[in-house]
């Protein structure tokens, strides 16, 4: 079906043009963004944010920060859920919008003319446009979430950003980026930038910690890490973070999973290291507006909500390596403690990640694997072969057709003497954008 969305047909049009995916250097974006007069030299003060999970965490926490402070801020976010015009919110009065179709367009018509037909990758047309976008529309920040690795993301022209924000570093896009967590985390470094601030946020790896302190004290930059110069802690329901300047009391961040103080934690400390003004009232109240969709997102209701079996409690997460399946799983166990439902997963994964891996932090947690395929992504695994990626794993698992044929499944199966099942949808951002668009709940 073809979009009515101007931009959208757009971008199909350069899909057809050029090629998919992604081909690591700067030497392509670099020549368009020349082109276009460097938008990328006259952007408000970046926060750049690079690793493997918890990015996008960290961006949301950053804009709900900073808005709370009072600023407006850009954002570039990817991949979008539904529409592509979610990588691209522009700061305005009271918190920023998605751009709008029409300015979408125009900087996407600019960007494909100015670059002449020459071999590219769509992403560097889109990043391209994001420069644009972000350096004619005025703001106080721009936040600007790195693709993939560092180094050669076509993001990493940013010269002098206020600060370089490292979130957690594991094994993900092994095949670009090598099969070593160190190596991950060099790729990463990629964007630390020669005495501007760096933030090293929660590291699992001590081997990925030591490559990123190592780049920051031998490029000569302020420096703060997690653990040793800010940490946030739970104590008596709320949160504590606490850095050189004192404690700050905090609501919990109303994003699920103890993971989540940790990426609150360095969304404050990055915001404070790149020089932005930020107090414990504005602080508190980000902890309560701050918004991810697809990410842990709790789906009370919508058209593939009411398939599921009366009172049962939904969530979406994109999430899609070990590394993410681990912080979920945590996540999903702190409600269990609350209350005691059991636990389903409906999963569709693409077929560059590890899926056995993932579905290995679900062991003992889920009582049973739905698996779809579907047209979410052309890369999908076949929902038979994920079901035996999930048994492997020691997951009870079995092959369905769809979201809703699994919810539907579970509706007419229910043995009402027990409470209501807590399902779990995700393995996938491609899915959760399919599921968010199928439910009708996109996101704003």
């Amino acid at each position: 079906m073809t979009s009515t969305l101007l931009a959208d047909r757009r971008i199909e049009h350069l899909m057809t043009l050029h090629p998919k995916g992604f081909d690591l250097s700067l030497e392509r974006v670099t020549r368009l963004l020349d082109r276009l007069g460097n938008p990328q030299d006259r952007l408000p003060p970046v926060i750049h944010i690079a690793g493997t999970n918890g990015k996008g965490s960290a961006a949301a926490f950053s804009r709900a920060l900073l808005e709370a402070e009072g600023y407006h801020v850009h954002v570039h976010t990817s991949p979008h859920l539904v529409n592509w015009h979610e990588r691209y919110r522009l700061g305005a009065e009271g918190g920023g919008k998605f751009v709008a179709d029409e300015v979408l367009a125009d900087a996407i018509a600019r960007a494909a003319e100015a670059n002449e037909d020459q071999p590219i990758t769509v992403f560097e047309i889109l990043t391209a446009v994001t420069f644009l976008l972000f350096s004619e529309h005025p703001a106080d920040a721009a936040i600007i979430e790195v693709g993939l690795g560092g180094r050669f993301d076509a993001t990493n022209v940013l010269k002098k950003p206020a600060v370089s924000l490292i979130m957690p570093v594991s094994l993900d896009h092994e095949a670009y980026l090598g099969d070593r967590v160190e190596l991950i985390a060099a790729e990463k470094a990629g964007i630390i930038k020669p005495g501007r601030p760096v933030v090293v946020g929660a590291q699992e790896h001590d081997a990925a910690r030591e490559v990123l302190v190592e780049t920051a004290e031998r490029l000569g930059c302020p420096l703060t890490i997690y653990g040793q110069d800010f940490v946030a802690l739970e104590e008596h329901g709320r949160m504590i973070y606490q850095d050189e300047s004192g404690l700050m009391d905090l609501t919990p961040p109303r994003l699920p999973g103890r993971h989540q103080y940790a990426n609150a934690a360095a969304a404050i400390a990055a915001i404070r290291a790149g020089g932005f003004e930020l107090g414990e009232h504005a602080a508190d109240k980000a902890m309560t507006t701050v918004s991810w969709p697809g990410r842990m997102q709790r789906l009370p209701q919508g058209k593939l909500t009411e398939l599921a079996p009366e009172g049962s409690e939904i969530w979406l997460d994109g999430g899609h390596n070990p590394g993410a399946g681990l912080v979920i799983a945590e996540a999903l166990t702190e409600q269990e403690e609350k209350f005691a439902r059991p636990l389903f997963l409906i999963c569709g994964m693409i077929n560059t990640k590890d899926q056995t891996g993932y579905f290995r932090a679900f062991k003992g947690i889920a009582r049973h694997v739905y698996t779809v395929t579907g047209a979410f992504s052309d890369a999908s695994v076949p929902n038979a072969e994920l079901a035996v990626r999930a048994a492997e794993a020691g997951l009870s698992a079995e092959p369905v057709n769809s979201v809703a044929d699994a919810l539907m499944l579970l509706r007419d199966t229910w043995d009402h003497s027990e409470p209501p099942p807590r399902i779990l949808i995700g393995g996938s951002l491609y899915l959760a954008g399919a599921v968010l668009a199928e439910n009708g709940t996109p996101p704003v």
